[in-house]
Protein backbone atom coordinates (compact mmCIF):
# COMPACT_ATOMS: atom_id res chain seq x y z
CA UNK A 1 0.00 0.00 0.00
CA UNK A 2 2.46 2.39 1.06
CA UNK A 3 4.46 1.70 -1.88
CA UNK A 4 1.31 2.34 -3.98
CA UNK A 5 0.88 5.39 -2.29
CA UNK A 6 4.32 7.04 -3.11
CA UNK A 7 2.91 7.77 -6.95
CA UNK A 8 2.30 11.49 -6.98
CA UNK A 9 -0.81 10.35 -8.65
CA UNK A 10 -2.21 8.22 -5.75
CA UNK A 11 -3.47 9.39 -2.66
CA UNK A 12 -1.87 9.17 0.23
CA UNK A 13 -1.58 6.62 3.27
CA UNK A 14 -3.77 8.22 5.33
CA UNK A 15 -6.12 9.41 2.80
CA UNK A 16 -6.67 5.34 1.98
CA UNK A 17 -6.96 5.22 6.20
CA UNK A 18 -9.26 7.60 6.14
CA UNK A 19 -11.35 5.92 3.51
CA UNK A 20 -11.34 2.26 5.23
CA UNK A 21 -12.21 3.99 8.28
CA UNK A 22 -15.53 5.60 6.70
CA UNK A 23 -16.11 2.68 4.05
CA UNK A 24 -16.26 -0.74 5.78
CA UNK A 25 -17.07 -2.26 2.16
CA UNK A 26 -13.89 -0.49 0.98
CA UNK A 27 -12.00 -1.87 4.00
CA UNK A 28 -13.24 -5.31 3.29
CA UNK A 29 -11.77 -5.08 -0.06
CA UNK A 30 -8.22 -4.45 1.34
CA UNK A 31 -8.23 -6.62 3.24
CA UNK A 32 -9.06 -8.98 0.84
CA UNK A 33 -6.52 -7.89 -0.86
CA UNK A 34 -3.71 -8.45 1.41
CA UNK A 35 -4.80 -11.61 1.97
CA UNK A 36 -4.17 -12.25 -2.11
CA UNK A 37 -1.17 -10.70 -1.29
CA UNK A 38 -0.01 -12.66 1.08
CA UNK A 39 -1.08 -15.68 -1.05
CA UNK A 40 0.84 -14.96 -3.49
CA UNK A 41 3.88 -14.41 -1.40
CA UNK A 42 3.49 -17.93 -0.23
CA UNK A 43 3.34 -19.34 -3.87
CA UNK A 44 6.64 -17.13 -4.70
CA UNK A 45 8.31 -19.02 -1.87
CA UNK A 46 7.34 -22.24 -3.66
CA UNK A 47 8.48 -20.85 -6.93
CA UNK A 48 11.82 -19.81 -5.31
CA UNK A 49 12.46 -23.13 -3.95
CA UNK A 50 11.64 -25.17 -6.95
CA UNK A 51 13.77 -22.72 -8.99
CA UNK A 52 17.72 -23.43 -9.17
CA UNK A 53 19.58 -20.39 -9.48
CA UNK A 54 22.95 -20.69 -10.93
CA UNK A 55 25.80 -17.97 -9.47
CA UNK A 56 29.48 -17.78 -9.44
CA UNK A 57 31.21 -17.98 -6.01
CA UNK A 58 34.58 -16.23 -6.34
CA UNK A 59 37.57 -17.00 -4.05
CA UNK A 60 40.87 -15.54 -4.31
CA UNK A 61 43.68 -17.36 -3.18
CA UNK A 62 46.58 -16.28 -1.33
CA UNK A 63 48.70 -16.51 -4.09
CA UNK A 64 45.99 -14.08 -6.29
CA UNK A 65 45.00 -16.78 -7.83
CA UNK A 66 41.01 -16.48 -8.67
CA UNK A 67 39.10 -19.56 -8.06
CA UNK A 68 35.70 -19.51 -9.67
CA UNK A 69 32.72 -22.24 -9.04
CA UNK A 70 29.64 -22.39 -10.69
CA UNK A 71 26.67 -23.84 -9.04
CA UNK A 72 22.85 -23.11 -7.32
CA UNK A 73 22.68 -20.31 -4.86
CA UNK A 74 21.10 -22.30 -1.99
CA UNK A 75 21.58 -19.83 0.96
CA UNK A 76 20.32 -17.14 -1.30
CA UNK A 77 17.21 -19.09 -2.14
CA UNK A 78 16.96 -20.28 1.89
CA UNK A 79 17.41 -16.71 2.78
CA UNK A 80 14.51 -15.43 0.12
CA UNK A 81 12.13 -18.13 1.32
CA UNK A 82 12.72 -17.32 5.41
CA UNK A 83 12.67 -13.96 4.96
CA UNK A 84 9.26 -13.92 2.90
CA UNK A 85 7.83 -16.75 5.54
CA UNK A 86 8.68 -14.31 8.40
CA UNK A 87 6.81 -11.77 6.81
CA UNK A 88 4.08 -13.83 6.70
CA UNK A 89 4.16 -15.10 10.30
CA UNK A 90 3.89 -12.16 11.53
CA UNK A 91 1.43 -10.57 8.85
CA UNK A 92 -1.12 -13.35 9.08
CA UNK A 93 -0.20 -15.29 12.23
CA UNK A 94 -3.37 -17.19 11.64
CA UNK A 95 -2.83 -18.96 8.18
CA UNK A 96 1.08 -18.81 8.15
CA UNK A 97 2.01 -18.48 11.92
CA UNK A 98 3.52 -21.86 13.85
CA UNK A 99 0.64 -23.37 15.46
CA UNK A 100 0.69 -22.89 19.44
CA UNK A 101 -1.55 -25.21 20.86
CA UNK A 102 -2.42 -24.59 25.06
CA UNK A 103 -3.57 -27.26 27.16
CA UNK A 104 -2.83 -30.10 29.52
CA UNK A 105 -0.98 -33.55 29.41
CA UNK A 106 -3.37 -36.42 29.27
CA UNK A 107 -1.29 -37.86 32.05
CA UNK A 108 -1.22 -34.16 33.81
CA UNK A 109 -4.41 -31.97 32.95
CA UNK A 110 -4.40 -28.84 33.75
CA UNK A 111 -6.20 -27.85 36.78
CA UNK A 112 -8.27 -24.43 37.54
CA UNK A 113 -8.14 -23.50 41.61
CA UNK A 114 -10.84 -20.81 42.89
CA UNK A 115 -9.88 -18.97 45.88
CA UNK A 116 -12.61 -17.29 47.85
CA UNK A 117 -12.85 -14.97 50.60
CA UNK A 118 -15.24 -16.12 52.78
CA UNK A 119 -14.58 -13.76 55.16
CA UNK A 120 -18.06 -12.03 57.04
CA UNK A 121 -20.33 -14.45 55.06
CA UNK A 122 -23.03 -16.57 57.30
CA UNK A 123 -22.92 -19.95 58.44
CA UNK A 124 -25.90 -20.87 55.89
CA UNK A 125 -23.74 -18.89 53.08
CA UNK A 126 -21.00 -21.12 53.95
CA UNK A 127 -23.08 -24.19 54.02
CA UNK A 128 -24.60 -23.35 51.12
CA UNK A 129 -20.80 -23.31 49.16
CA UNK A 130 -19.41 -26.43 50.70
CA UNK A 131 -22.61 -28.19 49.71
CA UNK A 132 -21.91 -27.15 46.05
CA UNK A 133 -17.78 -28.04 46.06
CA UNK A 134 -19.31 -31.35 47.17
CA UNK A 135 -21.47 -31.80 44.83
CA UNK A 136 -18.76 -30.89 41.85
CA UNK A 137 -16.17 -33.39 43.01
CA UNK A 138 -15.87 -36.48 41.13
CA UNK A 139 -17.12 -39.64 43.09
Amino acid sequence: MASICRDESMPAVRTVGDWKDANPAFAASIARAREEGFDALAAECLEIANTPLEGIESTTKPNGDVEEKRGDMLGHRKLQIETRLKLLAKWDPKRYGDKMQIAGDPDAPLETRTTLNVAGLSTDALAEIMAARDAAKPR
